[in-house]
């Protein structure tokens, strides 16, 4: 589980502006304003985010973002890098695939903007735009 203070920022690609209509699969419909972030693995493993195959912790998370568009919402870290892996790839709203597109369209966020993760405790994260 991450420790209060734990921060990494992260560059945002074409893909996480737009993950429901920016794929290089047909798995499922194209999905507008669906968003999400990245975790690289050396902070997955480093702050010990896990995805649903660690089962002694959670891996959704309250957060808010520093420009108080949201408070109190819920992300949820999830994906592996390969079968069974239990390091999280990737943070997206929890049961709203949407919700972090909202947040990036209202800032009008563009490829190589950099969005700061700051676990302000250990189940709780501050988004802010850099």
């Amino acid at each position: 589980m991450p420790n209060t203070g734990d921060t990494f920022s992260v560059p945002l690609k074409k893909t996480h502006l737009g993950w429901g209509t920016y794929r290089k699969t047909n798995t499922r419909r194209r999905i507008s304003n669906e968003g999400y972030l990245p975790i690289p693995i050396k902070f997955a493993r480093l702050f010990n985010i896990t995805n649903m195959h660690n089962k002694r912790q959670s891996n959704v998370y309250k957060f808010s973002t520093s420009d108080g568009f949201f408070k109190d919402k819920e992300l949820k870290a999830s994906g592996n890098r390969k079968k069974g892996d239990m390091y999280a790839k990737n943070l997206h709203g929890n049961g709203d695939l949407k919700l972090l597109g909202t947040w990036f369209n209202n800032l009008h966020l563009q490829v190589g903007d950099v969005i700061k993760i700051e676990f302000v405790s250990p189940n709780e994260i501050l988004l802010t735009k850099v």
